[in-house]
């Protein structure tokens, strides 16, 4: 179970070659013309309308209208927003190098990098952010304050802070430089030589970091490997592809590429020699798996080159690219759809064909279809990776969240540090249950609800038994469904210690020990992880699993 910032779906870079797709005379006249009637009526409203109109922000809203008819993925990014693009898909840019968040009028940090010019300079989650180069931020918005952090490597900023438990603000000069986030948060050797590394995203280069983990493990002596792309949302695919010719021989097709126009059409095999082809693999894989993250588990599962081990991925089969457009911005566009080796494409959700609400839904089991694996094992299209061992999650109580929402588990940690200003390390870190205690206490001093969606419904509800005419009827059963469905927060806080204090200590392992810290706490408690290594070190439950059905049977 884990509680980290998730960006579902991240984009697909690809550096592809577009060529004009083909239009009749009939398309271009009825382009031009439609595009003639937006331009001269929207003249006609910026000139006449009785009030007047804010034509950047309108015409901003069309445009996302008529995006939002086609999917998710393809979007316009205006020049303002380029920068946080590109850091999305190359994970760097130049700063301090930390997240921040506006809460009640005030700028606050939560979560610096490690290693980075924030977290060397002292400034940890929780601070506040007072002053940048003199300017305050009182009321300013996360784009204001980013903009004044974010400047060319070299350069110096001037930042006031106030700290919770210190009585007077900090002054701290620090130096900006090129940040790049290493997404390979963790690797380690684990239980039976079997090596483990985690990556986060697919950026830029990623695969060299991969790779690099990878040499050091087999030096340390690893003979089998868990690869974790649990809660990576995609990203760049050549590397996706890069990390895949690691392990498959040299001319094993690995993805293809087909889209409207013929042109858009891409195939990829594996050009290099691989480092390691025999070394077992197991791939963990959860819901929040999507993308770039789908084509290495998917095709190491159709090419059965690994075990993959968790849940259901997210079922993203759509490639996105940039196009350059006018005044510094981009249209990011899907542009086809990526199938890999057994054939199957993995999209879940149908854009093309949605209801006449608009809705889009899931595509249903019973219309996808059966591909098999090179061995001959059936695996099915349409939703995502479904992996070789499932694992039963536990449930997530709903009060955790909401508490995570609310920001109870960050701010509790930001007072609590004040008394611990050392802990163990996240390996030996054990919550006592007189913290628990006090975060209970803190907890309830907060004005702090949760289980709204039942409030909402109860709601509905009784405005559907007053339309309707049966609440004084049923005016009894009605306030008993109420009253059970009422939130009973001392209940709760003891019915769930167990996964409260789980999120809890995972709140604290971030604060202290990063994203890392956080990673290898959460890691004593895993399920995936422990059938991952249970798989890996019986070699016959290994071996059986990825061989034809016809072997499998014998």
């Amino acid at each position: 179970m884990r509680f980290r910032t998730v960006l579902l779906g991240l984009t697909i870079s690809c550096n592809c070659f577009f060529l004009q797709a083909q239009l009749t005379e009939k398309d271009h006249f009825e382009i031009s013309k439609n595009l003639d009637i937006f331009n001269s009526l929207f003249k006609e409203l910026n000139m006449f309308y009785v009030d007047s109109l804010n034509s950047e922000e309108m015409i901003q809203q069309n445009i996302n209208g008529m995006l939002r008819r086609l999917d998710p993925y393809t979007e316009y990014i205006p020049e303002d927003k380029m920068s946080d693009f590109q850091f999305l898909t190359t994970g760097e840019y130049a700063g301090i190098g930390s997240i921040i968040s506006a809460r009640g009028g005030k700028v606050i940090i939560t979560d610096p990098y490690e290693g980075m010019p924030a977290a060397l300079a002292g400034l940890q989650a929780g601070d506040e952010l007072l002053e940048i180069d003199g300017i305050s931020l009182k009321d300013k918005t996360t784009t204001f304050a980013s903009e004044r952090l974010k400047g060319q490597p070299s350069t110096k900023v001037k930042i006031k802070y106030q700290r919770l438990g210190v009585s007077k603000p900090t002054v701290v000069e620090i130096t900006r430089k090129r940040i790049y986030i290493n997404p390979v948060i963790y690797y380690n050797m684990m239980q039976n030589n079997t090596g483990y590394i985690y990556l986060s995203d697919f950026t830029a280069q990623c695969s060299q970091e991969v790779k690099a983990a990878f040499d050091d493990l087999k030096k340390k002596g690893a003979t089998s490997l868990i690869f974790d792309i649990r809660d990576n949302g995609g990203g760049v695919v050549e590397d996706a592809l890069e990390i895949l010719n690691m392990f498959v021989p040299k001319g094993e097709l690995l993805l293809s590429m087909k889209g409207k126009n013929k042109q858009m059409d891409r195939t990829y095999r594996a050009t290099q020699q691989p480092i390691d082809e025999n070394i077992p693999i197991v791939v963990l894989v959860n819901s929040n798996s999507a993308s770039a993250s789908e084509i290495v588990a998917g095709t190491l599962q159709d090419l059965d080159r690994a075990v993959v081990v968790g849940t259901r991925t997210y079922g993203k089969g759509l490639v996105q690219a940039p196009r350059q457009l006018p005044y510094n911005g981009s249209l990011k566009v899907t542009t086809s759809k990526y199938y890999i080796p057994s054939g199957r494409c993995i999209q879940a959700i149908d854009y093309a064909h949605r209801n006449p609400d608009g809705s889009v839904a899931h595509i249903p089991d019973s219309l996808t279809s059966v591909f098999q694996t090179s061995k001959g094992r059936p695996v099915r299209d349409g939703g995502g990776i479904n992996p070789d061992f499932i694992v039963e999650q536990p449930k997530i109580p709903n009060i955790a969240y909401y508490l995570r929402m609310e920001s109870i588990f960050f701010d509790f940690v930001n007072q609590w540090r004040i008394k611990h200003p050392q802990i163990e390390s996240p390996a030996t870190f054990v919550l006592k249950d007189e913290d628990y205690t006090t975060f209970k206490d803190f907890v309830k001093s907060k004005d702090f609800k949760y289980d709204r969606q039942s409030e909402k419904a109860l709601e509905t509800l009784k405005e559907i038994m007053e339309f309707e005419d049966y609440l004084n009827t049923a005016s009894e059963e009605f306030t008993a469904l109420e009253n059970k469905l009422k939130p009973d927060l001392d209940r709760d806080l003891n019915l769930y210690k167990k996964e409260l204090s789980f999120f809890l200590t995972q709140e604290i392992m971030k604060q202290y020990y990063y994203d890392k810290g956080q990673l290898i706490y959460s890691l004593r408690e895993d399920t995936d992880l422990d059938k991952a290594l249970e798989v890996l070190k019986n070699k016959d439950t290994y071996s059986k699993t990825l061989a034809s059905p016809s072997q499998g049977t014998k």
